[in-house]
């Protein structure tokens, strides 16, 4: 029986049901394909021996290095999240935003610095943003560099590739050369008609504690990124030991391919973006520039966003700006890695 509905400080409702019982089926789907994956690639595994099987060990140590390397920065980002949410005044971007909405884009794009959540907090953020008043060119730039410029991130990224500041300076400047560009885009290009309208109400709620109000949110956050941070990590490492390498020969060699499968495979696995720098790093077969599309790709276009995006704004607006922001975010990646990798 689904639990009453709670709302976080920035009017956005979310469901206080428990986020586990939603993840968990998704989660034992994975961690079942990924077994029957294991049977199908190493035909000597049989019943009663593929758990110690060397494949699954491999598998297991893959996953468990992935999440656990993670899962701080996530702690971390969805109780400072949470406490933003909270305690921020609900007209503190309107206020700080430059008026003229040319000008508001790279400022919005800039202050995604100051939310070091996932990516699955920016699109109930963005909306709430719109709801306030502010132009959704600047809300959409927010939301895009909101998950891959905020210092959690960034310092995560380092952490993951230890002695090459380069591609710290590299996923900064592409993700905020791409959130800037998507809001220009949107500023020139961009039709109300595509956004579905939505009711809010931003500040604090009645009846709300900010402390219960920081509870829901690092809850909800921390479910719901977590959830996908164990599945990401479940088929990263499923990709790691059961695809071939002569397999990955065939995209590693071609500085296109690589780049485009790395992308393809960001969207796919929709990890958090305060992990996916972990699973980029262990991609070695590949190089610096693919690995830098995949953390450039991965905060602003994936699966989970583009169901989040199609339910908070509507479809045409999320097939249209997640197929841009794709392009924008590969072209960005490519001239950036070019330069600075």
């Amino acid at each position: 029986m689904m639990t009453k509905t709670d709302e976080l400080a920035d009017g956005v409702a979310v469901s206080a049901a428990p986020a586990w019982r939603r993840l968990l089926p998704p989660a034992l789907a994975v961690g079942f394909a990924a077994s029957v994956g294991l049977v199908a690639v190493v035909p000597s595994l049989t019943q009663g021996q593929w758990l110690s099987h060397p494949g699954f060990a491999a598998w297991r140590t893959v996953c468990l290095a992935i999440t656990v390397q993670a899962l701080p920065f996530l702690v971390l980002g969805t109780v400072v999240s949470g406490a933003i949410n909270a305690f921020v005044p609900a007209g503190l971007f309107t206020r700080v935003l430059p008026r003229r909405p040319a000008l508001a884009v790279p400022v919005a794009g800039a202050a995604g610095a100051v939310l070091p959540g996932c990516e699955c907090a920016s699109v109930p953020v963005a909306n709430s943003l719109i709801s306030r008043g502010v132009t959704p060119a600047a809300a959409f730039a927010f939301l895009l560099s909101a998950p891959a410029v905020n210092p959690i991130v960034l310092t995560a990224t380092a952490v993951a590739f230890p002695g090459n500041p380069a591609m710290v300076a590299a996923r900064l400047a592409a993700s905020l050369a791409t959130a800037a560009v998507m809001g220009w885009l949107w500023l020139w290009l961009g039709q109300e008609k595509w956004l579905r309208p939505a009711v809010r109400h931003g500040g604090h709620q009645p009846g709300h504690s900010r402390w219960q109000e920081f509870r829901i949110g690092f809850q909800h956050d921390f479910l719901h990124a977590g959830g996908f941070l164990v599945l990401g990590a479940m088929a990263a490492a499923a990709f790691n030991v059961m695809v071939p390498p002569s397999l990955l020969d065939v995209f590693s060699g071609s500085p296109w391919l690589s780049v485009l499968f790395l992308t393809g495979l960001a969207i796919v696995l929709a990890v958090c973006s305060e992990a996916d720098a972990f699973v980029a790093a262990s991609l070695t077969g590949f190089s610096p520039t693919a690995r830098l599309a995949f953390m450039v790709v991965g905060p602003m276009v994936d699966v989970k966003l583009i169901s989040l995006q199609a339910g908070t704004f509507g479809r045409s607006f999320a097939w249209r700006f997640s197929g841009a922001t794709v392009v924008v975010a590969v072209a960005a990646s490519v001239l950036t890695g070019g330069v600075l990798l």
